[in-house]
Formats: structure tokens, sequence, C-alpha cells
């Protein structure tokens, strides 16, 4: 698709606005989580041409690497998709591709794929994400129909970083503030200290069937709260969407190697999603 224009919608959240002619063969569901993989030219290709030089002109036998992001919206009448960028800086490459894209620019994606909206037929829904899986957040709380009661957790650098959402009245959206921005967490303030997985944890369990949604930084979610809503909480794997989007310290090409090995350990130890 196209660049159509950017939108500096928090210090570290870039929205990019794609469609052109593309859009025509974009296969939209009606999940809150659709996911796109953009096609950036590989690290040796970078110090080359530059990141935010890409254009339509990316040969087949160039070498490439992929970047997962979710995409925020669908507009089918401007024709046009958004997709939310956590950016830090000159750091990584689909961030300052993001921050320094120019309308007519075109990137190249796989997808979209996708596997979570949220369900009518539950008396709550527990929600919780970081930076990462905020767009997929905004996107289940926008869609929620009037009356639904849902908790909602979302940590960000701190207060600056929190957007505007569409929710129920009946949603209850508690922003945490962990004092750095993602790229510069601590051991102190990630892993089982996020102030995520104490939210959650500590969050009241109202009465009656759940529906959860957890998707952020891996060893948050899924070594410290995966376990509390699969063993302690019961909540069953069709009821409870939660995936790690990254991991700190590793590139998306190491998280995936990282998830591999770890799905290899849990189908050797008997455990399910």
């Amino acid at each position: 698709m196209t660049v159509q224009r950017t939108e500096r919608i928090a210090p570290h959240l870039v929205r990019v606005y794609l469609g052109g002619a593309g859009f025509d063969d974009f296969q939209a569901s009606d999940d809150t989580d659709m996911y796109v993989k953009f096609v950036f030219p590989s690290a040796a290709a970078d110090r080359e041409s530059g990141v935010g030089k890409l254009r339509d002109t990316l040969s087949a036998d160039e070498p490439t690497i992929l970047r997962t992001y979710t995409v925020r919206s669908v507009d089918r009448a401007a024709r046009e998709i958004a997709v939310d960028f956590v950016v830090h800086g000159d750091e990584g490459v689909a961030g300052p591709w993001a921050a320094s894209a120019q309308p007519g620019e075109v990137i190249k994606f796989f997808g979209p794929g996708s596997g979570y909206r949220p369900k009518t037929d539950v008396d709550w829904h527990l929600l919780a994400s970081d930076e990462a899986g905020l767009p997929a957040l905004a996107a289940a709380l926008e869609v929620m129909p009037a009356g639904t009661v849902a908790k909602a957790f979302i940590e960000v650098a701190g207060p600056e970083d929190e957007i505007e959402l569409a929710s129920p009245d009946t949603a209850q959206i508690t922003w945490l503030h962990r004092g750095v921005s993602s790229d510069a967490v601590s051991d102190s303030q990630g892993g089982a200290n996020a102030p995520l997985v104490a939210a959650v944890r500590n969050a009241e369990w109202l009465p009656g069937s759940v529906q959860v949604f957890i998707h952020g930084e891996a060893e948050v979610v899924m070594q410290n709260l995966r376990g509390y809503i699969r063993k302690e909480r019961g909540v069953p794997a069709g009821n409870a969407s939660i995936s790690g989007y990254w991991r700190r310290g590793h590139t998306e090409e190491g998280f995936r190697e990282w998830k591999a090995s770890q799905r290899s350990r849990d189908e050797k130890a008997g455990v399910t999603a």
C-alpha cells in the first residue's frame, strides 16, 4: 500500500495511514487483533540504501526482514488502514521508517492474520497490554457493545503516552506508568516486576464467565501472567487470547526463535496455550 499520511499520536507512537490501489487486495476480517508483516530491507541493505528510502522497487532477490504490527483500524469508505508503530528514536527498523515515512511512499506487507474478537456471551472482559498490544486492545474496546463490563490495564512509559480510547461507559480503564520507555526497561521494571503483572494479579476477579486478552512483552505475558490466568483462575483456552508480541532485549528474529523454543518446551510438558 501507499503511505497517505502519518500522525504522532503520543511521544512513542506514530500512526501511519496506508491506502491506494493495494487496498483492494486487503482481506479484512471482523477480528480486532488483525496483524500484518511488513517487508523491509535487511540490516545489510539498510546500510546502503536507508530504510527511510524504501519504495516499491524492492527486488525479489534483495535480502529482507519482516516486522509484525497490528492493524489499528480499517476505513472502507476512505479505502485505507491505520497502523500504530512504537518509536524509540533511531532504534530498530520499523519505528524509524514510520517516523520518517512520506506520503506516496510504498510499503509491502503480508497479511492480515488474526484470531481474537471480544465475545458477547461472557459476563465480563479482562484486557491488558503494553504499547505493543495497545492497538489491538483499543480496537477491542471500540467494538464492545454498550453495557459491556470490562477491565483494561495498559502499561506505558508515562502519562504523556496515554491516548484517547473509545469504550463502553461500563469499561474500567487503568493506565500504568513504568517511568521509562519500553526500550529502556530494566529488570526492576520488567518481567515479574512489570507494573502490568501486579495490576492484573491484584485486580478484583469478577464473578461469572470471562474472556481474557493479554498481549505485550513476552516475559511479562507468557511467563508471569499466562499461568495466573489459565491455571490459577482456570480460564479455558477458548476464552484466553494470551500472546507475547515482543521480547525485551531481542529483535523480532530472536523473539521468533525464543517462541519456537517455548512451544517445544510446552509441548514436551503437555502445556496448552
